[in-house]
């Protein structure tokens, strides 16, 4: 029999939108500090965290957000230099595999404090397209356009989604007035306009796994891990269609995406949230980002962890019962990652 895993606590910063000068550590801290109050640990089993030295601007910048968690006396730790929702993936396999029975899983990152476009290029095929310094907006409107033509959905339409995701941010302040074109910026590169692109964000975030009744114990309703697969499309853009998420929709499938009341989507553009929608067969009956999701708010390394963090969080609260986290990485959404949760015990 396999072991039940489950998310039993979260915890995330206030987001701003810039340099407070507080260091990675110093973000970091409070986080730590509070997810241990809430589980009442000091230590876990396991230690997994995600971030990024291009946009820390530092080589190793894990090692010393480390002094946030206390290495001492020594922890099992491991780093990935990804969002922190593939360090999440590697803590549940450790724990699926009976190695752990706790893991603390973070992310951070500073946006603020550096050039993410010039950053994102890093993420670009070296020989191809890097040289050219082409920017994740430009590569993002591209797909939008693409997604515009073949599914017949308007401006309009990208409009209201990012209307709805501001408005419903923790924060609120990129509100969007859906009655109000005037309201509207400028094209960024079209038919994208800077409502359309996730705000330049600072945060971090933090979530805590355990195993059967460990979790039981650390949480009164934990978030059941019922499944979760990632998957990659073809690295160069050119090579698939933009237009749709074939990656999306096969961890969806593998990950056993139904029945799902609330989804926590990692669309870092309007348009992708349009697309993930479709490749996850999500209906209108399902709530998307009622967190605001990431146009409200994008702590870059850590915002497809809070994508999981807030779906379990629905659980937690207990309204809703079965809820999905998403996340993704690499330009037009070439890899995905789908966490399905639910409250039931028995799945």
């Amino acid at each position: 029999m396999s072991r039940e895993i489950a998310v039993v606590a979260f915890v995330q910063t206030e987001h701003t939108g810039e340099d407070t000068g507080a260091s990675e550590t110093e973000l970091l801290a409070p986080v730590i500090t509070e997810i241990k109050e809430r589980t009442g640990r000091n230590r876990f089993d396991f230690t997994c965290s995600g971030s990024n030295d291009y946009l820390v601007g530092a080589p190793f910048s894990f090692v010393s957000a480390l002094d946030a968690i206390g290495a001492w006396p020594p922890i099992s730790e491991s780093h990935v230099e990804m969002d922190a929702a593939w360090a999440l993936y590697e803590a549940w396999v450790k724990l699926r595999i009976g190695a752990i029975d706790t893991a603390l899983v973070y992310g951070f990152g500073k946006t603020s404090q550096g050039d993410y476009p010039a950053v994102f290029t890093q993420l670009l095929d070296p020989y191809y397209l890097a040289p050219l310094g082409v920017d994740a907006d430009s590569l993002a409107a591209l797909q939008a356009r693409a997604y515009l033509e073949r599914s017949g959905a308007k401006e309009d339409d990208l409009r209201a989604v990012a209307a709805r995701s501001r408005a419903a941010g923790r924060e609120n302040r990129f509100a969007l007035d859906l009655d109000d074109p005037a309201a509207d910026a400028p094209y960024g590169v079209a038919p994208l306009r800077a409502h359309d692109v996730a705000p330049v964000t600072d945060g971090a975030a933090a979530i805590v796994l355990a195993a059967g009744d460990a979790a039981r114990d650390l949480c009164e309703r934990p978030a059941w891990i019922r499944g979760i697969d990632h998957r990659a499309e073809a690295h160069s853009p050119g090579v698939r269609d933009l237009s749709v998420s074939n990656a999306a929709r096969l961890a969806g499938e593998k990950s056993g995406a139904s029945g799902i009341e609330v989804a926590e989507l990692h669309a870092r553009y309007s348009h992708e949230e349009l697309i993930l929608r479709e490749a996850l067969g999500l209906g209108e009956e399902v709530a998307v980002n009622p967190s605001g999701g990431p146009l409200a708010a994008d702590p870059v390394m850590a915002t497809g962890l809070i994508r999981i963090g807030e779906a379990a969080a629905r659980i937690h609260d207990g309204t809703a019962n079965r809820t999905l986290g998403h996340a993704a990485s690499g330009p037009c959404l070439q890899q995905n990652l789908v966490c399905v949760l639910s409250g039931d015990s028995n799945g």
